[in-house]
């Protein structure tokens, strides 16, 4: 009984579930096929291109870039179409972040497409972090462990350093003889 009441339960969950989706779909379906436009959206930048509009009178058409406050075509960012026969296209720079809709008219009057884009803000750059214990400093390469002919011929030279310095500095303090 109870397996009888679960597979009845699954299965209207199912048909409500199908039911309601296919107004979304029918609704989906016909949007993709007035959509004659591809939106894409670099940093603050917003692009739209489209192969749907014809020429006239040398103009493709105009494209307007609407935020969620704004009803209609006239009241968004026109920009008018350029490009070739095969693909004509507009964009949109130093768009804040947000949700805008872009519509594309042809120079015929005709609707190529709407289509919705979100611009996210970029990444802000953040500092690396503090190190815990604060600036290694310290001895540099001398901690490395060198063997005993490295530390004589180090040693060497600083005293050969030591004794040159030492005699120049006494030849330079006698007097001048002729």
């Amino acid at each position: 009984m109870r397996n009888s009441s679960l597979s009845l339960l699954l299965r209207s969950g199912l048909t409500v579930a199908a039911a309601s989706a296919l107004p979304l779909a029918l609704a989906a379906g016909s949007a993709g096929a007035v959509s004659g436009i591809s939106v894409s959206t670099t940093g603050s930048t917003v692009s739209v291109t489209t192969s749907a509009c014809t020429n006239i009178n040398g103009s493709w058409g105009t494209a307007s870039l609407l935020t969620s406050r704004q009803a209609n075509f006239a009241q968004g960012r026109q920009v008018s179409l350029s490009g070739t026969s095969n693909l004509q296209s507009a964009a949109w720079s130093g768009v804040s972040p947000g949700t805008y809709t872009v519509i594309v008219v042809c120079s015929n009057g005709s609707t190529a497409g709407t289509q919705s884009v979100i611009v996210t803000a970029p990444p802000t750059p953040r500092p690396s972090p503090t190190p815990s214990r604060g600036v290694m400093g310290g001895v540099g390469g001398a901690t490395k462990d060198y063997g005993t002919l490295t530390l004589v011929g180090g040693g060497a030279l600083v005293g050969t350093g030591a004794l040159a310095t030492v005699w120049f500095l006494r030849r330079k303090s006698k007097p001048y003889r002729l």
